[in-house]
């Protein structure tokens, strides 16, 4: 069991699609180069039991098996939850979620349909959030073997604890562990990674010695990054270095181990994962802010409305206006002794009665739009769908559906995006050699530009040519070991070598050449390993310490070897460093430093002489970017024994810092990273994927501009624009290059400030004299198209915020825009620079970890499932599996969402609009329409029954009314007018019997009034009143007659 415990870890990343779930983790990030505060763990048995002390917020002390000393501290535990609700936020939190504006309703014809939207959304929340706590409950039960003692005791996950020692499995992890560890479902990522234990722990699997176990970790604290570790393990007063190759993250797969043991460092929310779990910046469309626009000047209008209105009622409001009736007991909404009361109840009043001019079923008809959209028509179209990798279309939100019917720029990457990620190792050149007689499509295409005709006899390849997985060579020289013959056969040699053991790659299946694959961090491993296994030096095993060997016809024609080299130091590929280094000893007690990376990063480390073999290397480099290869530059370096040994000791100490590791790493590997001897540099093929050229002629006859950023050389950049035709022979192109005589000048000198000056003021030059040229040549020949070409170097100083606004000027004129040898940032500021700058839609579409920024950046962030894991499709908001995709997205799904949700739009504020006029256009016509039919009914009644009238006013002009006379106080000080007024208030109120309106106006006060024997004069409409009064039967009359 020790001696698989010896054996690396290997980490498989699975994909992980949707959202990320409790125990479905996160293998992959950012290098983070803030500093890091301590965290501690001590490790040990009983022991080392002590009384906890005050600890500093940035340092963390953690006993091992000690959860009494551990309790007084507070850790976390490793229970998690993903729910987006709990028992008591569920109400308030989702109903502040569904309310986007405020509407106040009473009514039941408003609050019923209200009630039901969010009734129904409230419901479809429950249920996924009803999901996730399920299975977080699966997770958090699920058992793991926790030291106990001197034996293991199987426990759930939601009871472990920091500190804790455990055996895991070959099953998903769910805590962060020091030790072993493999990640699997974090990223996406397919490919199998090294993970090993440190040497000094090896003999701590059985739980008896475990139990022994003494020790303590230094470590950083809780974090986000995935691929980041600092930490130290001091044991027996040994400081030991630890990194991300010592720590298993939570929801790592083991491979090829049977189990592993280590001690608990983040549990719960303060694993890794767990802080990763965040979603991407929230993006609305276009077409919703302008909707948000409009529904607030109707919320500012209804509002206006309904304050004007509240005022007017609390000002107006009075008792004298006698036909209100206010006078006695009346609803506090019309007393007018309280005129606030009355404002504010009028205000709330009037908000329902005008809320119908707020569209609240708009939103939830442009949801229902927008979600059948991508369920039924995104998701489910077979021509986006790639039946090689069975990967359908993925709508991953439905917020921006309209807004790919408005996208103008489009930012691409090269590898991955444009092409197929499948590398192949093609060609290479070894001191000062080409080798390798293949024709690459781009060579092809550019014939075919130039009028050259290639004949189909070279494009036999001959019969030493090999083609499998990752190599695609065909070359007699240097097949079967007849590069022994060759002028250079030690560069041969030394070439190989580099290629066999400068990696990281793990293989996989039977020790054979026909059987064995590779799983490597990054295809073009893979390739450059195949190539060194064609070449006869064949690596087949890996261990902690060793790197295992086959080489061929190496002593001999036919000798075969296997030679175990032992790997002392590995110097990291990133993107700021761009070259990986290994350190390694050969069987013979030779120390050698093989470095292989990016041509400019490789040759500024190059040792002075030997000016004709970089010079013709540079001129074979350049065609392989002429040909559209991808390149890397191979140089080794002899150590002896002491210059190592003073070196490693100042690797150990930066290995060991807890603070800016990284960066102190990187100072100690410019220490050795010099004087290389250059030994050669490969070109790998990367072909373009099917249908990329006409996807881009498609979307360009649209009036979309495309631009590619890429981290390749300009030639190669160059070469697969025109491969893309995105460029052709017709396309005028202004290109910005560091490369020029003033330049390089400026670096000869080697003053920093005056390189950035010289860059600078080049850069600044050509931005001008090129934008004149194209408004030039746009008015002298507008259907000509332009290009931008510009490295990456001189590229940081045109996003200077002196030159930005002229490069954006330029970028907008030109056709498309090509940026070489870019970082992810600068991917990142140069979408935002046109997002921002020319309030353009822009999409931008990748594959990799290095996309993820550029993708969040713009407007739409598209990801493909490629080569590169599933970080690009985890960050994007629609997720394809080919480039040639684009067309349908956009031009099909992508208009039709837009005209659909415009029409809807449109329909809807017509509706609005025209409803709501009539409504109130009907309510003020109502009751004049009434009282003039009444009108004209009792004119039409006294022109056919004249007589009938004055008949029955002369018999009852002298009748009493039922109600007695009206008697004024005997002391009163009331005017006439007054007391005019105060008899008509008191007058009773008369309903017509042909409309059932009250005729409590002042038009009638004369009829009212003679009727209670007041003194008014009569007005001309009296007469017909007072004959349609129906008379009541008076007791005073029946006595008389």
């Amino acid at each position: 069991m020790k001696a698989r415990m010896k054996d690396m870890v290997r980490v498989a990343t699975a994909r992980l699609g949707g959202e990320q779930q409790a125990g479905a983790p996160s293998s992959s990030g950012y290098v983070r180069r803030e500093s890091m505060a301590a965290r501690t763990a001590r490790l040990g048995g009983d022991s080392l039991r002590r009384q906890p002390q005050p600890q500093a917020p940035t340092v963390r002390t953690v006993y091992c098996n000690d959860r009494e000393a551990n309790a007084p501290v507070g850790y976390k535990g490793n229970s998690v939850s993903t729910t987006k609700y709990s028992v008591l936020t569920f109400l308030p939190k989702g109903l502040f979620e569904q309310f986007w504006f405020f509407s106040p309703v009473h009514p039941v014809t408003n609050v019923v349909p209200l009630s039901l939207v969010l009734l129904v959304s409230l419901i479809k929340e429950a249920f996924e959030d009803w999901k996730r706590f399920q299975n977080d409950m699966s997770i958090n039960n699920a058992h793991v073997d926790i030291l106990q003692g001197q034996h293991w005791e199987s426990t759930p996950w939601k009871r472990l604890q920091v500190g804790d020692i455990v055996r895991v499995g070959e099953k998903i992890g769910r805590v962060d562990y020091i030790n072993l560890f493999q990640t699997a479902n974090l990223d996406g990522e397919t490919n199998l990674k090294i993970r090993k234990a440190l040497e000094k722990t090896w003999d701590y699997a059985e739980p008896g010695k475990a139990s022994e176990f003494k020790g303590e970790v230094q470590c950083e604290q809780p974090n986000n990054s995935l691929y980041t570790f600092t930490g130290n393990l001091i044991v027996d007063k040994q400081t030991i270095p630890l990194s991300p190759n010592q720590l298993l993250l939570r929801g790592c797969s083991l491979r090829n181990t049977e189990y592993i043991v280590g001690v608990v460092i983040f549990t719960g929310h303060e694993t890794k994962v767990m802080m990763n779990s965040m979603n991407v910046p929230s993006k609305r469309s276009t077409l919703e802010k302008k909707l948000d626009k409009l529904i607030l000047a109707l919320f500012a209008t209804l509002f206006t409305m309904c304050v004007i209105g509240a005022i007017g009622s609390g000002v107006f409001i009075n008792e004298k206006y006698f036909y209100l009736g206010l006078r006695g007991k009346v609803e506090d909404q019309f007393n007018p002794k309280n005129r606030f009361v009355v404002t504010i109840l009028t205000m709330f009043t009037l908000i329902t009665l005008y809320s119908t001019i707020i569209p609240i079923s708009l939103y939830v008809s442009i949801e229902m739009i927008k979600f059948i959209q991508c369920a039924q028509f995104i998701n489910n179209d077979l021509n986006m769908y790639h039946a090689e990798s069975d990967t359908p279309a993925l709508a991953r939100t439905s917020n921006l559906n309209e807004e790919l019917g408005q996208v103008e720029y489009i930012f691409s990457d090269k590898t991955g995006t444009l092409t197929r990620n499948l590398m192949e190792f093609f060609k290479c050149s070894i001191g000062g050699e080409m080798y390798g007689t293949g024709i690459t499509e781009i060579e092809k295409g550019g014939a075919e530009r130039a009028g050259i005709k290639i004949d189909d006899e070279e494009g036999k390849r001959s019969a030493a040519a090999v083609h499998e997985k990752g190599f695609n060579f065909d070359d007699a020289k240097l097949m079967r070991g007849a590069w022994r013959n060759e002028p250079n056969p030690e560069a041969c040699k030394e070439f190989f070598r580099c290629l066999a053991i400068c990696h990281t790659v793990l293989p996989e299946g039977e020790e054979t050449p026909e059987k064995i694959s590779y799983q490597a961090a990054s295809p073009d491993e893979a390739a450059l390993v195949a190539a060194a296994k064609n070449f006869g030096f064949f690596f087949y095993r890996r261990t902690p310490t060793t790197v295992m060997v086959r080489e061929s016809h190496v002593e001999r024609m036919g000798s075969i070897q296997d030679v175990p080299y032992e790997i002392l130091n590995v110097l990291e590929f990133n993107s700021t460093r761009k070259r990986q280094s290994v350190v390694c000893r050969f069987p013979n007690g030779r120390l050698v430093l093989y470095c292989k990376g990016a041509d400019n990063v490789v040759y500024e480390r190059l040792a002075d002489g030997n000016h004709d073999m970089k010079k013709i290397s540079r001129q074979h480099l350049e065609q392989f970017g002429s040909a559209g290869l991808r390149t890397l530059c191979l140089a080794y370096r002899d150590l002896n024994r002491e210059q190592y040994e003073n070196w490693n000791e100042k690797f150990v100490q930066a290995k060991s810092s807890l603070r800016d590791r990284d960066k102190k790493l990187d100072e100690v590997a410019e220490l050795i990273e010099k004087d290389l001897i250059l030994v050669g540099c490969t070109a790998i093929e990367d072909k373009l994927q099917e249908g990329v050229p006409a996807c881009i002629e498609t979307l360009s006859a649209a009036g979309i501009k495309i631009w590619v950023l890429t981290g390749d050389k300009m030639e190669t950049a160059i070469n697969i624009a025109y491969a893309c035709s995105l460029v052709n022979n017709d396309t005028k192109q202004f290109i910005i290059s560091s490369e020029t005589d003033a330049i390089r000048e400026a670096e000869d000198k080697g003053d920093p400030v005056e390189i950035a000056r010289v860059i600078k003021d080049t850069v600044k030059q050509k931005l001008k004299s090129f934008h004149e040229e194209a408004q030039h040549s746009l008015s002298s020949m507008p259907e000509r198209k332009l290009a931008l070409i510009i490295d990456g170097r001189c590229l940081m100083y045109a996003l200077d915020p002196t030159l930005r606004v002229d490069l954006l000027g330029l970028s907008l004129i030109c056709n498309s825009v090509v940026c070489c040898r870019v970082s992810p940032l600068q991917k990142a500021q140069v979408t935002s620079l046109v997002k921002k700058g020319a309030r353009k839609i822009t999409l931008s579409i990748g594959d990799g970890a290095n996309d993820v920024s550029m993708i969040q950046a713009a407007h739409v962030g598209i990801g493909i499932s490629g080569q590169e894991g599933m970080q690009a499709v985890m960050a994007s908001d629609f997720a394809i599996a080919q480039f040639r995709f684009l067309t349908d997205l956009l031009l099909v799904h992508g208009r039709w969402s837009y005209l659909r949700l415009c029409k809807e739009n449109v329909y809807f504020v017509i509706y609005v609009l025209m409803s709501t006029f009539f409504f109130y256009l009907t309510i003020l016509l109502v009751p004049v329409i009434a009282l003039f039919g009444d009108f004209i009914y009792l004119s039409i009644q006294r022109w056919l029954f004249p007589y009938d009238y004055q008949v029955i006013q002369e018999m009852h002009k002298d009748d009493p009314h039922e109600y007695s006379r009206v008697q004024l106080p005997e002391t009163s000080h009331l005017s006439p007018e007054e007391a005019r007024s105060y008899a008509i208030s008191m007058l009773p109120r008369e309903n017509s019997k042909h409309t059932g309106f009250a005729f409590d106006s002042p038009g009638y006060e004369s009829f009212f009034a003679s009727q209670q024997g007041v003194g008014v004069p009569h007005k001309p409409w009296d007469v017909a009143r007072r004959a349609s009064i129906k008379q009541r039967q008076q007791p005073q009359r029946t006595t008389r007659s």
